[in-house]
């Protein structure tokens, strides 16, 4: 299943290098932005995703595309972990992460490293629940990424993706995407300085194959027991596989 491939810029270069430059570049205004646009929600959509593995109660976890590393705090207070490891490929949104971490003094529990989500450096079957908030949308190969966090996922283990959807019921689908098209990126460019970045969420959304499109893609890359969890009338949902 190939899927439209979105870049940030439009310029030669690959996707992924495009993406690890995009978020550095917006890197420092990155949280502020995130609380700002959503009005404060997706600390909730957050904390939906985490509860997702509270019955699980896993000690290993892997938070791919970690960012800022708030999805992985998010695990540290509500699920405590012996451990959790986050991968990006951007090494500035990596620095805000590690200082908003050792701020808390979670420095032990919580480590960040620069790696690659269609190439993790781990063993097979090595985590118990592995975690994605809004990063499955940049990969430069979805099936790739998605079968590499299966492969290193143990069996039994959970899969937990939180990403942007497509509303689709009237008149909020209308509202929400002349909102994401045209206001969004207005106040992307005039705050983070990168007319780019918050046009490149709005294109990377359209192209994402969402809802059931997204579970078959899981179920390809050989997760089971998918589901998906439509958030706030639809913007944001959490996909469950297992392995």
């Amino acid at each position: 299943m190939l899927h439209e491939e979105v870049k940030p810029y439009h310029e030669e270069g690959g996707k992924k290098e495009q993406v690890s430059t995009m978020f550095d570049n917006i890197a420092k205004y990155y949280d502020f932005l995130n609380r700002f646009l959503s009005l404060g929600i997706d600390t909730i959509w957050r904390k939906k995703a985490v509860n997702q593995l509270k019955a699980d109660k896993p000690q290993l976890v892997l938070d791919v595309a970690t960012g800022t590393a708030d999805l992985a705090l998010e695990i540290e207070r509500t699920l405590k972990p012996k451990k959790i490891i986050g991968v990006d490929i951007s090494n500035q949104m990596l620095a805000v992460g590690r200082k908003k971490i050792a701020k808390k003094k979670l420095s032990e529990t919580i480590t960040l490293e620069n790696g690659d989500s269609e190439n993790l450096r781990f063993e097979s079957n090595t985590f118990d629940a592995i975690t994605v908030a809004f990063g499955v949308r940049n990969y430069a190969n979805l099936e790739k990424g998605l079968a590499e966090m299966q492969r290193v996922l143990k069996p039994g283990g959970k899969l937990i993706v939180l990403e942007f959807s497509k509303p689709t019921i009237f008149p909020f689908k209308q509202l929400f995407n002349f909102y994401f098209k045209n206001i969004l990126p207005l106040i992307g460019r005039v705050t983070s300085k990168d007319p780019k970045a918050y046009q490149y969420l709005y294109e990377s959304v359209q192209a994402f194959p969402d809802g059931k499109k997204f579970e078959a893609v899981l179920e390809k890359t050989n997760f089971h027991s998918t589901k998906s969890i439509p958030l706030t009338l639809g913007i944001c949902s959490i996909y469950i596989g297992k392995k």
